[in-house]
């Protein structure tokens, strides 16, 4: 599930903790970047156990239209074709996605005025009115819903990004990959693949496919890539001041430092992954977590620091 950019992130998110506050082990560090790793996926199935609530609440509509004291002919002839949806039955019917949710307390039933204004929101969507006007149904169409719903309905919600805060401290950073994860799942079911629960780093998952491929486990890479850049930072740290003279060391970012750090540790540490790869991966980054000067000095110290490594 989680590729080797994102793992390059979490791994940079420690390094950053560190830089900024120090008194951090490494058995520590490597707590830490497990437990946000896990966090990752765990949201990518909250966000998938949407699925059920979301498909109730319009069973729940349409059940107490119809009791109404004096229904309606559409009250009592509803067009039930979303709360039919093919989709939530095949979630609910794994048994193993049930009890990972329940063990990891990944529930939605407290937010059920969330789910309600999800569902009033998306219904009065063009695309809803269009897929409950076209005739019939199936699978394809019904996950190919789903995904406008994830697109257009959670990622900007101020009410989910409350809730997530609430729950995880790692979860508002990680809702669009997760939800990219997510439209990722609802593509393959609606193209007829089997639903299964995927495993944590993409290269399990990988094999998890095709028992025969030849790939490199990202669970070691990203351990191994933390523990050197965390082993070797100081001396890292030093060499920086030492190829800048005339920066004061107080000038420089724990960001800065940390991206550093990590890019520094995988140039001498993978030989297999070719140099101008490691860096244009800090490259991008420093474009979401640096100033546009700090990227500068970053791409220039990186450069500067493993072609010596090279040599």
């Amino acid at each position: 599930m989680l590729n080797r950019r994102i793992l390059r992130i979490k791994a940079f998110k420690v390094m950053y903790e560190y830089a900024v506050r120090g008194g951090m082990s490494l058995g520590d560090a490597l707590s830490e970047l497990e437990q946000s790793c896990q966090a990752t996926r765990d949201l990518y199935l909250y966000m998938l156990a949407t699925v059920s609530p979301l498909t109730r609440e319009a069973r729940r509509r349409i059940d107490a239209a119809k009791t109404k004291f004096n229904p309606t002919e559409e009250d009592l002839h509803p067009n039930e074709k979303f709360a039919d949806n093919a989709l939530a039955p095949i979630l609910d019917s794994d048994i193993d996605l049930k009890k990972l949710l329940e063990k990891k307390h990944l529930s939605w039933e407290q937010y059920d005025i969330f789910i309600r204004n999800v569902l009033d929101s998306a219904q009065e969507k063009p695309w809803f009115k269009k897929y409950m006007a076209t005739p019939g149904s199936s699978l394809k169409e019904d996950c190919a819903l789903f995904r406008k719903i994830f697109e257009n309905e959670f990622e900007d919600s101020p009410e989910l990004h409350a809730i997530l805060e609430e729950k995880s401290l790692y979860w508002m950073d990680d809702l669009g990959y997760a939800l990219i994860r997510d439209c990722t799942t609802l593509d393959a079911l609606g193209e007829g693949k089997p639903w299964r629960l995927p495993e944590l780093y993409k290269s399990d998952e990988v094999k998890q496919q095709n028992p025969a491929a030849e790939v490199s486990s990202d669970k070691v890479f990203v351990t191994k890539l933390l523990s050197n850049a965390f082993s070797g930072y100081e001396a890292t740290f030093n060499k920086v001041i030492e190829s800048v003279p005339d920066w004061d060391s107080d000038r420089l970012f724990a960001a800065d430092m940390a991206i550093i750090a990590l890019g520094v540790a995988e140039s001498s540490t993978f030989s297999d992954i070719p140099r101008n790869v490691t860096l244009n991966e800090y490259i991008e980054i420093s474009k979401f977590y640096c100033s546009p000067k700090s990227r500068q000095f970053i791409n220039g110290l990186l450069d500067k620091m493993t072609a010596k490594q090279e040599q």
